[in-house]
């Protein structure tokens, strides 16, 4: 059987930087890694937390010079993407991460937009562009990205926060978001991953977001799973990268199953997928061998990834009816 159609809701294209990528694009740009050879590099790729990945992964990131370097990270995803089963995706970006190296945010969204703009014909994929602000930058920071940010809105769907969440609560950006929601945009925020569940409270609360990104911590808060239950808030959940991350020591341990007893809106996504270990269709996988999961319950992540995505409803409805073909084995 094919892998089910989903959309993948959280997906940062930073981290979908495989080693052999990273190593042509230093060659181009003249960039020297300090690791001699793919394989090394890959080594690299055990995290004991998250600021042990947020480490690498800015590190790694001083190859992305050129908007032919972020068009061509972004078709080396959809390509993966497409094998997956993805048939929409809406994908982070960090401008924070690359106007701190002197490059300028046109670069990064006209590299980036260059594919997307290309995807649907090139791998049968619609996209949304999601701009995160990095929460251990300060908001003022966050404030001038928005703002210089601004010739592109029509581009960028939606605003995120993203990178270490322990110390930095989702109201810190209350002043960004305002404007964000003020310019028609849709909200997100990852919360409640590292971070307690207040941090979930805040997102929703403070922020006003549409989805919360990760989320599992919402568990231990029964109030707040009545609330998420109650308003249909989506959470983008990431299996493999919570194992990497140390979030859960093994995947038999993920609250996946509990989270969908509790009716709670969850979808199935794989973050970073190069430095995780698996692409989208790799953590359906993973989770169903894992977790014994039936094919209804596949069935089921892959509507709900729809139904929480950032689709007109005709788009909507007839990616949830290629679900349907695929249960019964037309997919």
């Amino acid at each position: 059987m094919p892998p089910i159609p989903t959309a993948e809701l959280h997906l940062h294209i930073e981290g979908t930087l495989e080693p052999d990528l990273a190593f042509a694009l230093a060659g181009r740009n003249g960039v020297e890694l300090p690791f001699a050879t793919e394989e090394e590099l890959r080594a690299a790729y055990s995290f004991g937390d998250l600021q042990d990945f947020l480490d690498l992964y800015y590190a790694l990131m001083t190859v992305l010079r050129t908007e032919d370097d972020f068009a061509d990270l972004t078709n080396a995803y959809l390509a993966r993407a497409r094998a997956q089963g993805v048939r929409h995706a809406e994908i982070f970006f960090d401008p924070q991460a690359h106007t701190v190296r002197g490059v300028e945010i046109d670069t990064v969204i006209r590299g980036i937009g260059r594919a997307l703009d290309a995807a649907p014909r090139a791998y049968g994929i619609t996209t949304r562009l999601i701009m995160c602000f990095l929460r251990d930058e300060s908001a003022e920071s966050a404030l001038a990205t928005f703002e210089a940010a601004r010739p592109h809105l029509d581009r960028i769907a939606a605003v995120g926060l993203d990178s270490a969440e322990v110390g930095n609560p989702p109201s810190k950006f209350r002043e960004v978001y305002a404007l964000a929601r003020q310019a028609g945009l849709k909200c997100v925020a990852h919360a409640g991953e590292e971070g307690p569940p207040a941090y979930v409270w805040e997102a929703l609360d403070v922020l006003g977001v549409d989805r919360v990104d990760h989320g599992v911590r919402s568990l231990e808060d029964e109030a707040l799973v009545a609330r998420l239950v109650a308003d249909r808030t989506p959470l983008t959940i990431c299996p493999l990268s919570n194992v990497r991350l140390r979030v859960v020591d093994r995947l038999e341990d993920h609250p996946l199953p509990a989270m969908l007893d509790a009716g709670l809106l969850v979808t199935v996504n794989s973050d970073d997928p190069a430095y995780f270990g698996g692409y989208v269709g790799d953590n359906y996988t993973a989770v169903r061998d894992a977790l014994g999961l039936d094919e209804a319950t596949l069935r089921t992540l892959a509507r709900n990834s729809f139904q929480a995505a950032f689709l007109d409803e005709e788009t909507r409805a007839a990616y949830l009816k290629q679900v349907e073909n695929w249960s019964r084995g037309r997919g």
